[in-house]
């Protein structure tokens, strides 16, 4: 985990904390070709380092993939799927006007494509999407041509079986909210979630943090000597919640936050607002 994905973490759990919410830990694991050894085992670490502890058990995609499918199955009967074979590659040579934001323009919806395999390559599974989602979504793949259940899918299933009333995630997945609540409405079930936004990390170069950025993260502070109350301290100034050069755990900054609990709010309501580290 680089420093922006711990910062996330540590403003949800902050924010069920001051909520009496419940904190859920998930590891999207269904693509276990980019599972690294002990990336699991590696955050959870760094968590509990820190003292965020997650209540219950951890859920893992990867034990779910039966009521994933038989999701798939229902959307499939009811006619709400379709195969397509467009490659990233191709979709990136058209012409922008025809594919706005890298929205899917519908080029396979009514080829009546085959659902086997052609050319040693299996299609991808897209869902219909209804008309008024479809210039904010495109029509979105919930299954992978390797076969792998697709990201949006797994998450709002997660979402509605799991009771999730709000999600907190970093300001670059805002992009992902209306191929998910496309999700939601293709399956006839109410929208029950929340979904906020915290500010991203950029590096010296003003760079998004990413999983390449391994430097940035966790166990650099540890190797400089840093305690985990320097590291509370060290994040909670980057987003102005405590003065500079502040020590503390995430208990008393979580008292901290309880005597103003508008803080946290106030950083999820500044849409795209960024911070150097």
């Amino acid at each position: 985990m680089h420093l922006g994905n711990i910062r996330t973490a540590l403003v949800s759990w902050l924010k069920a904390r001051i909520e009496s919410g419940t904190w859920l830990l998930r590891v999207d694991d269904l693509d276990s070709n980019r599972i690294r050894s002990g990336a699991i085992e590696s955050f959870k670490s760094d968590l509990l380092w820190l003292g965020l502890q997650w209540d219950g058990p951890i859920v893992f995609q990867s034990q779910r993939r039966g009521l994933y499918n038989s999701v798939l199955s229902s959307l499939r009967r009811d006619g709400r799927l379709y195969p397509c074979r467009c490659s990233r590659k191709l979709l990136s040579r058209l012409p922008q006007e025809l594919v706005p934001q890298a929205i899917y323009p519908g080029t396979c919806r009514n080829s009546k494509l085959s659902w086997g395999i052609e050319d040693g390559k299996l299609p991808s599974w897209r869902l219909l999407v209804n008309k008024e989602y479809a210039d904010l979504s495109g029509d979105v793949v919930v299954r992978r041509s390797d076969g792998f259940i697709g990201y949006h899918l797994a998450t709002v299933i997660d979402e509605i079986t799991l009771g999730i009333s709000e999600v907190i995630r970093g300001d670059d997945l805002r992009t992902a909210i209306p191929s998910q609540l496309a999700i939601f409405d293709s399956i006839d079930i109410s929208q029950p979630v929340s979904y906020r936004h915290a500010p991203l990390m950029l590096d010296n170069n003003g760079c998004k943090l990413s999983k390449r950025s391994g430097h940035l993260g966790l166990e650099r502070l540890k190797q400089e000597g840093l305690s985990p109350f320097k590291a509370v301290g060290l994040l909670s100034e980057s987003l102005n919640l405590v003065p500079k050069g502040a020590e503390l755990s995430v208990s008393e900054l979580l008292s901290e936050l309880r005597r103003r609990p508008d803080t946290l709010d106030n950083i999820l309501n500044k849409n795209g607002s960024r911070k150097k580290v």
